[in-house]
């Protein structure tokens, strides 16, 4: 790291001291969001400092590497999507210990490399929790901008989103009906395909 990114993220991080939140960096330590140092700075505020900061590959890198909520936040929001390796995206996912972070990285950056779809479906089949939340909010942001699945991808998706809702993490049912409100979004038959497969199982879109 240079001596001037070096600097930088001092400052960053010298800045989050006035725009903590006291009760919110407690509420969220009580729900379990576990991070070394939590400064409870609001997103739109990171989102403030974001824009400001600018695209940065080697400043989102350097975030990252931080066991701060507030500097991984910020690091999926400067990383430019179309520089960001799917290496360096598994590894940031393997690293992912909450919910809040599975969400903002699907949110902030994952929905718009191009190899979206890719982790999207592998993730939805792995077994943490956090790689099918992350997952899934992929998807269901694809879904919104009108990319439709594939023949594979459909069956893919409906076995695995039908199976999430039948299992005991909130977090994974959440984002697996909300990926299939949008899947079912993209039109008549999508909606159709979404009920069918639901209805065998007793539960409603």
């Amino acid at each position: 790291m240079t001596e001037e990114l070096q600097n930088k993220i001092k400052e960053i991080k010298r800045s989050f001291r006035f725009a903590m939140s006291g009760p919110t960096s407690q509420s969220m330590r009580e729900k379990g969001a576990g991070y070394k140092i939590n400064w409870g700075v609001p997103f739109i505020q990171l989102k403030a400092m974001a824009k400001d900061l600018g695209k940065s590959y080697d400043l989102a890198i350097a975030l990252w590497k931080e066991d701060i909520r507030e500097c991984k936040i910020l690091a999926t929001l400067v990383m430019p999507a179309d520089k960001m390796p799917i290496e360096v995206a598994e590894i940031w996912m393997e690293q992912t210990q909450t919910q809040e972070m599975a969400e903002m990285q699907a949110f902030n950056l994952y929905q718009h490399v191009a190899y979206a779809p890719e982790i999207a479906y592998r993730w939805i089949a792995e077994e943490r929790d956090v790689y099918q939340i992350c997952g899934y909010n992929i998807l269901g942001r694809l879904f919104m901008k009108g990319q439709e699945p594939n023949e594979r991808g459909i069956n893919e998706f409906v076995d695995q989103a039908v199976t999430a809702l039948q299992g005991a993490s909130t977090g994974v049912r959440h984002a697996a009906m909300n990926a299939l409100v949008r899947f079912a979004d993209l039109g008549v038959v999508y909606e159709r395909m979404a009920a069918t497969a639901l209805k065998q199982h007793n539960i409603e879109l």
